[in-house]
């Protein structure tokens, strides 16, 4: 089995997917170049040798027509300006019979206790510099209909959402901290002050909110995703 993974990042979850075909060969495609020096020391780490990786657009995938058994995307298509587009390639690469999978995030049904007044600002301030950078940060309840525009048949594609919770002590200070460095530590931060979108200031204020939350003691956080496995 050959599968492709669009926007590996780091290459957790590419190596993860290595692990489940031994036999087969799993590429991780990322537009970012700078990161890819992170996948495969992550992928040296574990030991996985059937994994390479690449850079590339997916808008414009530089593989032959059904290449791949499997494609998948995990919280990609929220930050690409075409998705439609990228759903056709991401088609086009996959064998007759092959899978496309993709998960993607919706901002606007995040939910969270306390609400902290500081927290409804970051998800205001994440939507608007989503937006602005090109993006929908609403991707989730979107995937199934951009799937359709993207000539996939409906009966072939099964759609489904599901929900990270985190509620452990461990859990929240792993997402809190996590998006308190990212709001002022991250290309985030760069695209929404050179975008015009809000200060450096503002980026701290939330930064904080962040920090503040993470340290009630009845914290909760839920996010919602949108989710299509397509059968060609």
């Amino acid at each position: 089995m050959k599968i492709l993974d669009i926007g590996c990042g780091p290459g957790t979850i590419t190596a993860d997917l290595a692990t489940f075909v031994p036999e087969g060969e799993i590429v991780g495609l990322e537009y970012a170049p700078e990161v890819l020096k992170q996948a495969q020391s992550c992928a040296d780490e574990r030991g996985v040798k059937n994994i390479s990786f690449a850079t590339g657009d997916v808008h414009d995938l530089p593989y032959e027509d059904g290449t791949f058994d499997v494609v998948h995307a995990h919280q990609v298509l929220q930050h690409v300006g075409d998705p439609v587009q990228a759903l056709r390639e991401m088609r086009r690469v996959t064998k007759p019979g092959g899978l496309v999978a993709a998960r993607d995030s919706d901002y606007t049904a995040f939910t969270y206790f306390p609400e902290l007044p500081g927290m409804a600002e970051w998800k205001e301030t994440y939507l608007r510099v989503a937006r602005a950078n090109g993006g929908e940060p609403n991707a989730g309840r979107q995937l199934h209909s951009w799937a359709r525009k993207a000539g996939y048949e409906k009966d072939k594609v099964a759609s489904s959402s599901s929900v990270w919770c985190f509620r452990s002590d461990e859990e929240i200070q792993w997402w809190s901290g996590l998006w308190a460095d990212r709001i002022v530590a991250s290309s985030f931060a760069e695209t929404a002050t050179k975008g015009g979108q809000c200060t450096m200031r503002d980026l701290e204020r939330v930064s904080l909110a962040w920090r503040a939350w993470g340290k009630e003691e009845d914290a909760w956080f839920a996010a919602l995703h949108g989710e299509i496995i397509y059968t060609k």
